[in-house]
């Protein structure tokens, strides 16, 4: 059922934001040249990879060495406005379609974390990732990577329908606030560099349960 939602769900889209899509791309070309689109591989079920979709915001320009400039200095103004309203994010519908990823699951990170992640962490690809997901809903990009994780699997836990209707509609008002776009100082995100021991798993479970009602009383029991 999840599947045959994605699937008519992100062809609906694709059809009505088309014209949003368009413009996007001509945003893009007109500041960034080709190629539009920016294609990464990154691991999705069961580790498995997939070549993600994203349009372009960065320029690829290099240091002296031939080193790509540190992402804040190659996020062009036209690449900050597409990654405000998320409109990089809109060719993913296609790896939806193509059955890479899911409207609503754990986002799909770099490759170079698998081998970063304890047992716990790696539930995370027991399902196919998601655009949209409950860490993204949750402060997305702010968030500490240990609480992004630990969402990750607690949705993987306690999925429903009706829980993915949720989250699709808190996205489409974080979307329009501009919420949680980035780190203060990052572009987006710092690099996951592993786990720095037990205590950060204690305290993201016991302090997301007491923040959050749906989790602690979906929690009660396990």
């Amino acid at each position: 059922m999840k599947r045959l939602f994605d699937l008519a769900a992100a062809v609906l889209l694709l059809i009505l934001l088309l014209p949003v899509m368009a413009v996007t791309a001509i945003l893009v070309h007109r500041e960034l040249g080709a190629p539009l689109l920016f294609r990464q591989i990154r691991p999705g079920r069961n580790g498995e990879c997939f070549e993600l979709y994203k349009f372009r915001t960065m320029t690829d320009e290099t240091d002296a060495f031939g080193k790509l400039l540190p992402d804040t200095l190659r996020l062009r103004p036209t690449g900050q406005m597409i990654r405000k309203y998320s409109l990089d994010e809109l060719p993913q519908l296609i790896n939806v379609i193509k059955g890479d990823l899911s409207l609503v699951g754990p986002r799909p990170l770099l490759t170079e974390y698998l081998p970063l992640y304890n047992t716990r962490q790696m539930k995370r690809h027991e399902v196919r990732p998601g655009i949209t997901g409950w860490a993204q809903v949750n402060g997305r990009n702010t968030l500490p990577w240990p609480e992004k994780f630990e969402m990750d699997v607690w949705y993987i836990e306690n999925h429903t329908f009706r829980l993915d209707v949720k989250i699709l509609y808190m996205t489409v008002r974080k979307v329009l606030q501009s919420e949680g776009i980035s780190q203060e100082g990052e572009s987006t995100v710092q690099a996951f560099t592993g786990n720095k021991g037990k205590m950060d798993e204690i305290y993201v479970i016991s302090g997301k349960m007491e923040s959050d009602p749906e989790m602690k009383r979906n929690s009660i029991g396990k």
